[in-house]
């Protein structure tokens, strides 16, 4: 099977696989779809949420003409690695280690941080800047300031 690359890891979506992708993306996007692998032998196996939500992931970028890759990473990742996933510097992460805002675990001189750790703080500090961005926007619109 043959696929357009972007880079190594990333794959675009072939012109002539468009409309199984959008059939697919619907189909996911179903509330109640409980969707199962069927072998070519009719072995049938049900797809784990999780695997479910990559593929949903992954399949609503293509339907929209983004190229998709997926990274890997070890369940404890270093101090560059968790920055990069942040989008922050590392001495500024480094910084919230040293303020315990996220939890390390130190192997050597090294410390490692967990990715369950770092995914619970990043979506605690992304709700927390929606809700704040939400307070903004109201005390604008009270203002008479903003408009939709």
């Amino acid at each position: 099977m043959s696929r357009q690359k972007a880079s190594p890891e990333s794959i675009l979506l072939p012109e002539k696989e468009q409309e199984s992708i959008a059939q697919l993306a619907e189909i996911l996007s179903r509330e109640s779809a409980q969707p199962k692998l069927v072998t070519s032998n009719g072995e049938e196996i049900i797809i784990p949420e999780s695997v479910c939500n990559i593929l949903h992931q992954a399949v609503e970028a293509m339907a929209s003409d983004e190229a998709v890759s997926i990274v890997r990473y070890n369940r404890e990742l270093t101090t560059q690695q968790a920055a990069n996933i942040l989008n922050v510097s590392r001495p500024f992460l480094v910084k919230l280690l040293d303020e315990e805002s996220i939890p390390y675990i130190k192997v050597g001189s090294h410390r490692r941080i967990r990715f369950k750790d770092l995914i619970i703080y990043k979506e605690q500090r992304d709700s927390k800047r929606r809700k704040l961005l939400d307070q903004l926007i109201e005390m604008t619109e009270e203002a008479g300031l903003y408009e939709e």
